[in-house]
C-alpha cells in the first residue's frame, strides 16, 4: 500500500486523499479540527462497485450468476475499490481526480473515477463508473467515519447529534440485510438504510463547534451510529444488496454517476 497523500486546502479547511489506500480521505480538518476518525481502515472511503452487503456475495447479471469473495461472512461488503490502489490523474490546489480500473474479483472490466473538490465551506465528492465492455449492475457511495467527539469528550461534550427526516426505513433482518419491507424510522442506535425521495440530507451537529450537512441527490443513506468513537452517514445509489434487489445497469452509453456534498458552518 502506497503511503502517498494528496493534500487540498481552501481557506481554513484541508483534506488529504490516500490513492494507494482505496482512494479514501485520510483527513478532513476545519480550523485545524479533525472531523474524520483516524486509521487506515477509517477516514472516508468510496464504496464501489457495490455498497454495503451483497447477500452471500452472489448476484446475477441477466442469466449469468457471479460469486464475489465473502469478506464479511456470510456476505460481501463495501465493494472492491477500497482495497485497491488508485491512480492520480490530476491535482490542483483545491481539486483532485483519481481513477481505478475494475479487475478481478469484480467480473466486469470498467473504470471508476473519483473527483474530490474542496472550498472554504464544503467538500464535494463525485464518483463515476464506466464499462469497458458488457453492461453490468453496480452501485456507488461513500462510507465516512465522522468523529463522535471533536474534543476530548470532557467538559460536557456529549458528542455529535445526528438529525434527518426520512420517509422510510428499510426493515433490517437478522442477517443485516433489508427484508424488502419499509417501516417508519426507528430511534437510534442504527445500522440501517433510510429512504429520502427528495435527496439525502443529514445534519451532524457538534454543539458549540460545528454543523455539517451531508447531502446528495440520491435517495438512499445508511446511518451507522453504534460505535463509541464515530458516526457513519453513507449516501449511496441504492440499498444494501441492491445488486440483487434494485440493479442499476452501467452500459457503454450510460455510466453510473453520483455525488455528495458535505457543507459546514461554525457554531
Amino acid at each position: 500500500m502506497s503511503s502517498e497523500e494528496i493534500r487540498l486546502a481552501a481557506g481554513t479547511a484541508d483534506v488529504t486523499v490516500q490513492p494507494g489506500n482505496g482512494c479514501r480521505l485520510g483527513s478532513l480538518r476545519v480550523d485545524g479540527v479533525e472531523l474524520l476518525r483516524q486509521g487506515e481502515r477509517y477516514g472516508s472511503f468510496p464504496m464501489v462497485p457495490w455498497c454495503g452487503r451483497t447477500r452471500e456475495g452472489r448476484f446475477r447479471n441477466g442469466g449469468i450468476r457471479h460469486q464475489l469473495p465473502v469478506n464479511s461472512p456470510p456476505h460481501a461488503i463495501h465493494g472492491t475499490a477500497r482495497d485497491a490502489a488508485w491512480k492520480t490523474a490530476r491535482v490542483s490546489a483545491t481539486e483532485a481526480v483519481f481513477t481505478h480500473d475494475l479487475t478481478d474479483p469484480w467480473p466486469y472490466p470498467g473504470r471508476v473515477t473519483q473527483v474530490v473538490e474542496l472550498t472554504e465551506d464544503a467538500l464535494t465528492l463525485r464518483l463515476a463508473i464506466e464499462t469497458y465492455g458488457d453492461s453490468f449492475p453496480a452501485q456507488a457511495g461513500w462510507h465516512p467515519w465522522f468523529n463522535r467527539h471533536l474534543g476530548d469528550g470532557r467538559n460536557g461534550d456529549d458528542g455529535v447529534r445526528v438529525a434527518f427526516d426520512a420517509a422510510w426505513q428499510e426493515q433490517r433482518g437478522d442477517d443485516h440485510l433489508p427484508t424488502g419491507t419499509r417501516v417508519d424510522p426507528t430511534p437510534s442506535p442504527w445500522d440501517d438504510c433510510f429512504g429520502m425521495p427528495d435527496g439525502v440530507n443529514v445534519t451532524l451537529t457538534w454543539p458549540g463547534t460545528l454543523e455539517l450537512t451531508v447531502a446528495s441527490r440520491e435517495q438512499w443513506v445508511v446511518v451507522y451510529d453504534e460505535p463509541a468513537e464515530a458516526v457513519c452517514v453513507e449516501p449511496q445509489t441504492g440499498p444494501p444488496d441492491g445488486l440483487n434487489t434494485l440493479p442499476r445497469l452501467v452500459t457503454p452509453v450510460d455510466p453510473l454517476e453520483t455525488a455528495t456534498t458535505w457543507s459546514w458552518r461554525r457554531l
